[in-house]
């Protein structure tokens, strides 16, 4: 079983990556940036477990990461269902179902932000770009082929009201797919930043000590 299970998701990547390679050459939208706050965040981790995890894994994502991003536990209790705090967060879909539905095990999300260049633009670009063609029928103007539907509905959004909240929706799911993809970021940014400081204070100190020496010489 095992085994099964590995060769679907291995033919899943090559599917996708096959996939992915069609897609390289895109325009994307322009008009996003990343966001590094908890409730953006926070509102981005929401909407992909209620939405993308239908479908998507965050295998390098664990339930005690969320924490990090402004979720309390007795929030991340709640969405872990009895499941313990350090297993990582998974799809509600099995590889089976999924190559029954889809053709191909939609991939796995936690560094899909790192996965292209300009990844997280690409995220945001490619679920605002469904449009319906002249057959009537729905498609990826990014994408083409794309098996994922429209799972935000913007084809078929009514008014740019609608629109826009969609689009803010979707700016969120970008920055914490953004985020997911490397947790540590913000911590090792502000360790750097730490590690800097102490080497300039040492260097100070080490020109002092220097220059005393020097003086004795002299």
């Amino acid at each position: 079983m095992k085994n099964k299970k590995g060769l679907l998701l291995l033919l899943g990547v090559v599917l996708y990556s096959t996939q992915i390679c069609a897609s390289s050459n895109v325009s994307l939208l322009d008009g996003y940036e990343v966001s590094v706050e908890q409730d953006n965040l926070k509102k981005g981790a929401t909407i992909y477990y209620n939405l993308c995890r239908l479908c998507h894994s965050l295998k390098y994502i664990k339930y005690q990461h969320l924490l990090d991003i402004g979720f309390s536990e007795s929030e991340v209790n709640t969405l872990r269902q009895g499941k313990l705090m350090n297993k990582a967060i998974v799809s509600t879909s099995t590889p089976e179902n999924a190559m029954k539905m889809f053709g191909m095990v939609p991939p796995d999300l936690s560094i899909m932000a790192k996965a292209r260049k300009q990844g997280p633009e690409y995220i945001y670009s490619l679920m605002l770009s469904y449009v319906e063609n002249s057959e009537g029928v729905y498609e990826n103007q990014i994408f083409n082929g794309i098996k994922m539907p429209d799972v935000f509905s913007y084809s078929i959004a009514q008014g740019e009201q609608e629109k826009q909240a969609i689009q803010k929706d979707v700016a969120d799911v970008a920055s914490f797919l953004t985020w997911a993809s490397d947790p540590h970021a913000t911590e090792r940014k502000s360790m750097g930043l730490g590690v800097i400081a102490y080497l300039v204070v040492l260097s100070g100190l080490m020109y002092l000590v220097m220059r005393r020496v020097w003086r004795r010489l002299e």
